[in-house]
């Protein structure tokens, strides 16, 4: 069976992760958000899949390829050009993407299914389409209930007592709310739905297709399932993801490593004297990674791997990107820490680089500063912040 993912997106709203690293690619424990994807279609039976590309378009073919090493078929479609010699993405919508690839060649030929990249999501794939089918939909849109008052996060589906879907609202506020249904992003689709897509154009599901369904009284349903799913669309999204799979919340993920002490897992060779260290779970701790003594950790936390954490140091409810040397001392609190950028828990970041707080996090293969000048820089750093408060 045939599938789609949705991977051109640029991911402005997970910056400044998605600077370097493509969506679909984004790790949740050190395994790309798009490979469970990958799994669940092929646990279904979806083996033959599309994929449209465009910002970071060479990052997720060099990955994952042709799908071997997956046990699925995958191609290629990408959306841009090449200016002076670079590959510049232009997204043409989700809609767009896929009237794209049926022009090239008809390859959607029977019922389909369609995932966006950035989601972790634990569905039966098999019972989605049946419901599909027996509805003799062209199209149907698997929702999720959400309590009340989460409803203005997220987009809203409107149907009547058949299911059939008559409106939408966009985030809407909780007392206009018509519906507790949100949009999950999982589409299922026959071949006609082409028929509904304009060519040659920028063209979105969820913005331009479904209303003009809605608008021709098309067959077009929505069907409410219990599921785990848990978005990365946003900083804050990818926050609660890892915090999730940490907590044991996502049955379709498991922490990789070893369970060294209870809710510690950790990669391969990790430098670390327990005794001297206090590390309170749920943490991983990825291979290669140095903490030295009187180091604190408190989960749920993420440490990539190749890390170095130095001794006096504090994390706490915290994600470490791989080659992250955080100085003696240093205390972080519901921190994402990505290269040069120090993110809160609400998606705001800093350029340490920018800011002149360079020594408090750097790459951990180069040269860490001399002690002395350390010591001075983070004097220098708390009496500022006290100043300031």
């Amino acid at each position: 069976m045939k599938a789609m993912i949705l991977a051109a997106g640029k991911g402005t709203r997970v910056r400044p992760i998605t600077y370097t690293i493509p969506k679909p690619l984004i790790p949740i424990l050190q395994k790309p958000v798009m490979e469970f994807l990958l799994e669940l279609l092929k646990q279904h039976g979806f083996d033959q899949i599309m994929v449209n590309v465009s910002h970071l378009a060479e990052e997720i073919e060099s990955y994952f390829r042709d799908g071997q090493g997956f046990g699925v078929s995958i191609g290629y479609s990408f959306e841009g050009k090449i200016i002076e010699g670079k590959l510049v993405g232009e997204a043409v919508g989700s809609a767009g993407g896929l009237k794209k690839i049926q022009e090239f060649n008809a390859f959607f030929d029977d019922t389909f299914i369609v995932l966006c990249g950035d989601a972790l999501i634990d569905l039966d794939l098999t019972a989605a389409v049946k419901w599909h089918k027996e509805k003799g939909a062209i199209a149907t849109i698997v929702t999720k209930s959400v309590p009340k008052e989460d409803v203005p996060s997220y987009g809203v589906v409107v149907t009547d007592d058949d299911s059939k879907v008559q409106s939408f609202q966009e985030k809407p506020a909780v007392e206009e709310a018509l519906s507790t249904e949100i949009n999950t992003g999982i589409y299922i689709f026959e071949p006609e739905i082409f028929d509904y897509i304009p060519p040659h154009q920028e063209y979105d599901i969820g913005g331009e297709l479904f209303p003009k369904l809605v608008a021709k009284n098309a067959p077009f349903y929505a069907v409410s399932m219990d599921f785990e799913w848990v978005d990365i669309g946003k900083v804050p999204d990818y926050w609660h993801a890892i915090r999730s799979v940490l907590r044991g919340e996502v049955k379709n993920v498991k922490i990789p490593g070893s369970e060294v002490k209870p809710g510690i897992y950790t990669g391969l060779n990790v430098a670390v004297n327990w005794d001297k260290v206090n590390i309170q779970g749920p943490v991983y701790i990825g291979g290669m990674t140095k903490i030295e003594d009187g180091a604190t950790i408190i989960g749920p936390t993420m440490i990539g791997p190749n890390c170095w954490i130095c001794s006096d140091s504090t994390i706490d409810n915290s994600v470490i990107f791989e080659y992250s040397r955080l100085g003696k001392g240093v205390f972080l609190v519901n921190k994402l820490v990505f290269g040069r950028y120090c993110v809160d828990k609400d998606g705001v970041a800093i350029d340490l680089q920018a800011a002149a707080l360079d020594w408090l996090i750097t790459d951990a293969r180069q040269e860490p500063p001399e002690e002395a000048e350390h010591e001075i820089a983070i004097k220098d750093f708390r009496e500022e912040a006290q100043n300031k408060s």
